[in-house]
C-alpha cells in the first residue's frame, strides 16, 4: 500500500465516522421553554406558562400553503412576544427593558391584527 493510498484511507475515515465533539452538542431546540427554573418566582412561572400557551399554539396542522402556514403559526408566535412583554411590564425593573416591552406589544399586535385579517379575507 503506498503512502497516498493510506493517507486518502485514512481521510475518508476521519470524514465519514462521526466526531465526538459534534455528536455530543445538545439540541438548542430541545426543552425550549421548559428549563428548570433558578427560582420559581411569579415572573418564572408566567414565562414557563407563556412559553407553553405559544409552543400549543404553533402547533398548527399544516396546510402546505406557505402563506395560510405562516399567518397561522406566526399568530401565537407574536403572541408569545405579547405575553413575554406583558410579564417584562408587570416584574420588569429596567426602564430600557420596559421600553421595549412597550414597543412590542404595540408593534405585535398589530401585526396579530394583521394576520387575522389575512386570514378573515381568504375565508379562513
Amino acid at each position: 500500500m503506498n503512502r497516498l493510498t493510506l493517507i486518502c484511507g485514512l481521510g475518508f475515515l476521519c470524514l465519514s465516522a462521526p466526531a465526538p465533539a459534534l455528536a455530543q452538542q445538545p439540541n438548542p431546540h430541545a426543552g425550549h421553554g421548559a428549563a428548570p427554573a433558578a427560582a420559581d418566582s411569579p415572573s418564572t412561572t408566567a414565562f414557563q406558562a407563556a412559553n407553553a400557551r405559544m409552543h400549543a399554539g404553533m402547533a398548527i396542522p399544516f396546510s402546505g400553503d406557505a402563506d395560510v402556514d405562516f399567518a397561522r403559526g406566526m399568530i401565537p408566535h407574536h403572541q408569545g412576544a405579547v405575553d413575554m412583554a406583558r410579564i417584562e411590564l408587570e416584574h420588569g425593573k429596567d426602564p430600557a427593558l420596559k421600553k421595549l416591552a412597550r414597543e412590542i406589544v404595540a408593534a405585535q399586535e398589530k401585526e396579530i391584527s394583521f394576520l387575522r385579517n389575512w386570514l378573515k379575507a381568504k375565508g379562513l
